[in-house]
């Protein structure tokens, strides 16, 4: 059985722009309690990669749609830190839907 395949994509939208994002999940996991403290290993302007104790990995990624950033986070173990994490980041405005037109009969 692939092991890979009980992993959980997660993901947040926030107002925080990509980088902010990204300097934000730096911060979480380095700052983290020893057993679930996780460091940088690899990153690029739309994502990092952390590593973690027994060499659990988390990836984070980020990308802009519709005027907020969308922050996607996968590990196999840390899924409750990346839940943690998520819910840190300053949620991005909720569009407003434009108001409903009634139809007038003729």
């Amino acid at each position: 059985m692939n092991q890979q395949s009980h992993r959980t994509l997660q993901s947040a939208r926030t107002a925080l722009t990509p980088a902010e994002s990204l300097v934000a999940a730096k911060r979480f996991f380095s700052s983290r309690s020893s057993v679930y403290t996780a460091y940088l290993e690899h990153e690029g302007p739309a994502y990092a990669t952390f590593r973690g104790q027994g060499g659990e990995e988390i990836v984070v990624g980020v990308r802009t749609i519709d005027g907020a950033t969308e922050v996607t986070a996968s590990s196999y173990m840390f899924d409750q830190q990346v839940a943690r994490f998520l819910s840190t980041l300053s949620p991005a405005a909720v569009p407003s839907s434009p108001p409903l037109v009634a139809a007038s009969g003729a």
